[in-house]
């Protein structure tokens, strides 16, 4: 396993404080009021935030509220015809840098993965802990399980290649995914997927980290204005979280929309990339 048991921790108290500021209802709790609910010291949860976040908890709750897609929508949605004049390069763009991938060719993809063999393990990640799965070729599947369950997120992701073999082996995958994780060096995917969805997730590669575009946008940029809803299907059939942002597309109305590993990782996800971006734009 690649072991950080920091990375589950932090992301435990994150999740958990995300759940007391909906109770709140979009209230401003202090850092008193929100250590108290998560049985933390003060400076004991200032000193967690910080080193996950990168930002005070007080500017986090910010990022972490429903209001913030909205903000988002206004100041940085993601027009694609200009998308390469912001934000694209450095971390902002971190997919140039590293990542390489390939989709399955058709008679491939008519097998359902019959003939390979998929690599599995656990791994600890920023957002709580993550399965990966990987061919030879690349990694072909990424999974939150916080919300999900690690059980329901095996099957998901094993689903998608009926006929594979799986094994358990995280060391022939753990360099793509270290890779990953820190955000750096390369990561290859070898992506099981119809045409449409290849070109859906082409499309979300382009969207910038700090940034968001919706489902008709995406549908747009492919040339399927009237698929909305098959767009959104694709979204929600990417096989590889973060790396493939389908995080980054919400709903016209400010609304987060839906996520396949959770909306509570989902949140925690454009929050921890929003302050990231704050941070380096500031």
């Amino acid at each position: 396993m690649c072991s950080n048991p920091e990375n589950s921790y932090h992301y435990g108290v994150i999740s958990r404080a995300i759940a007391h500021l909906d109770q709140a209802d979009g209230a401003n709790l202090t850092l008193e009021e929100l250590s108290g609910k998560l049985q933390m010291s003060p400076s004991h949860f200032q000193r967690v935030f910080s080193k996950w976040a990168g930002v005070s908890p007080k500017k986090y709750q910010q990022y972490l509220v429903l209001g913030h897609a909205k903000s988002l929508l206004r100041s940085r949605f993601t027009v694609f015809d200009t998308a390469h004049s912001v934000g694209l390069s450095g971390s902002g763009r971190l997919h140039d840098l590293f990542l390489q991938w390939e989709a399955m060719t058709p008679g491939q993809y008519a097998r359902s993965g019959e003939g390979l063999k998929i690599n599995w393990g656990w791994f600890d990640s920023p957002f709580g802990e993550l399965l990966a799965m990987g061919t030879d070729s690349g990694l072909c599947g990424l999974a939150f399980v916080a919300d999900c369950g690690r059980e329901a997120a095996f099957s998901d992701l094993a689903s998608r290649w009926r006929l594979a073999e799986f094994v358990e082996r995280t060391e022939a995958i753990e360099g793509w995914v270290r890779s990953a994780l820190k955000q750096e060096g390369e990561t290859r995917l070898f992506l099981l997927g119809t045409p449409f969805q290849i070109k859906v997730w082409e499309a979300l590669l382009q969207i910038p980290s700090g940034h968001v575009s919706t489902y008709s946008g995406i549908a747009r940029h492919i040339g399927h204005d009237s698929a909305v809803r098959a767009t959104g299907t694709a979204v929600g059939r990417n096989p590889v979280s973060w790396l493939i942002p389908c995080h980054r597309i919400i709903q016209k109305s400010g609304r987060l929309g839906g996520y396949h590993w959770g909306l509570t990782v989902k949140r925690s996800l454009l929050a921890w990339e929003s302050a990231r971006f704050d941070s380096v734009a500031g």
